[in-house]
């Protein structure tokens, strides 16, 4: 018989504990000094795997980067937590993220896409037909070109697309000028992803500029991100994408702070923030909703409290922004945890329609187990 793991601060066994992180969900939410130390060791350990350092740099005497919610201060010599940046010299040098190069591979994903917004974006549902829509539906025959970032500013252990990281070092180049060529007169939007596409925004937002500039129909921009970009890079991005009938999707991964620093190694506040932010676009363009967020299920740590707790906030924002609940599927160092069951993701979508918000939906239900 396999023995269950066991939290190293509470002795409870459960088989939703994951015996890499080492605490279960409760321990991580109450967030006590040793439940961070044991699941920040946790970070270390699969971050020493790829040579990323284990924590966001925090020199005094570093150089800030100012990118993202991370702020990390590298000292002479270090590497920033996404990994793309470095001090050399007492000089930021950025090995990818500007329009010169950026880390992606990109592909042509046929309409309607498995985008997680799909079912809420112009380009799936025909929202906003004529202006920001080929067709009242599916604008099928078309495409989206899905842009793929290899970098991140967190690290899940849960990971869905963890392979990212091994793009860092040994991943395609490509300018933004070579991206932008790459959106052809069939392509009606472009998605930047990962990943996160926050450590190379730079990169992406001139392409988005290139590719829009040559285009006189419809290109939409639509960005999935966890968020956690700084303010003015929000900003450059969000008015791009709100003008071409785009939106912006937030993957949420759980409201409480705690155990947001155990499950990503670093803080939600940013991310948090930045949803608020784009309110004022999302009430100004009603017919293609313009925030997009969705929460991945994973068990015994995502639960209806977070979920409940994430739908309250977005409501506060605006009930009509479209959320999706998605069912986890045991990867990278989390791989130990069960699949999402049936029961829990009906649960959560009920507590986040009763927090207030008009349009949930499970977005990839085959993955559950009933």
């Amino acid at each position: 018989m396999v023995r269950e793991p066991e939290c190293k601060l509470c002795g409870r066994r459960d088989r939703a504990i994951s015996g890499f992180l080492g605490i279960c969900g409760d321990c991580a939410r109450e967030g006590s000094e040793e439940a961070l130390r044991i699941a920040l060791e946790a970070h270390a350990r699969s971050r020493a795997k790829f040579g990323l350092p284990p924590r966001p740099p925090r020199d005094p005497s570093g150089l800030r980067c100012g990118w993202c919610g991370n702020d990390c201060r590298i000292g002479e010599g270090g590497r920033g937590f996404c990994g793309l940046v470095e001090n050399r010299g007492g000089e930021l040098v950025r090995i990818a993220g500007t329009p010169e190069v950026g880390i992606a591979s990109a592909y042509l994903d046929p309409h309607p896409t498995n985008c997680v917004a799909a079912w809420a974006c112009a380009g799936g549902s025909g929202a906003g037909y004529p202006k920001y829509s080929l067709s009242k539906g599916p604008e099928y025959g078309f495409y989206n070109l899905a842009v793929f970032y290899g970098a991140c500013s967190y690290d899940c252990l849960y990971c869905q697309n963890w392979h990212f990281r091994g793009m860092i070092r040994g991943g395609e180049r490509m300018s933004s000028e070579e991206l932008a060529s790459m959106a052809g007169r069939r392509v009606t939007c472009i998605c930047f992803f990962g990943g996160d596409p926050t450590p190379q925004i730079h990169h992406a937002i001139e392409a988005a500029r290139i590719a829009r500039r040559r285009r006189d129909g419809i290109l939409r921009v639509c960005l999935e991100t966890n968020g956690n970009m700084a303010p003015h890079w929000l900003d450059e991005i969000a008015r791009i994408s709100w003008e071409s009938g785009g939106g912006i999707k937030f993957d949420l991964k759980c409201h409480s702070e705690s155990l947001h620093i155990a499950l990503t190694g670093v803080s939600n506040r940013q991310a948090l923030e930045n949803v608020g932010r784009l309110a004022r676009l999302h009430r100004e363009r009603p017919e293609v909703p313009f925030i997009r967020a969705s929460t991945l299920l994973v068990p015994g740590y995502v639960d209806e409290e977070e979920v409940g707790r994430i739908a309250e906030y977005l409501a506060r924002i605006d009930p009509t922004i479209p959320y999706s609940l998605l069912a986890y599927s045991p990867q990278f160092e989390m791989g130990d945890l069960p699949l999402t069951t049936a029961r829990l993701a009906e649960a959560c979508k009920r507590a986040a329609e009763e927090a207030g918000l008009e349009r949930v939906n499970i977005g990839n239900a085959f993955l559950l187990a009933h």
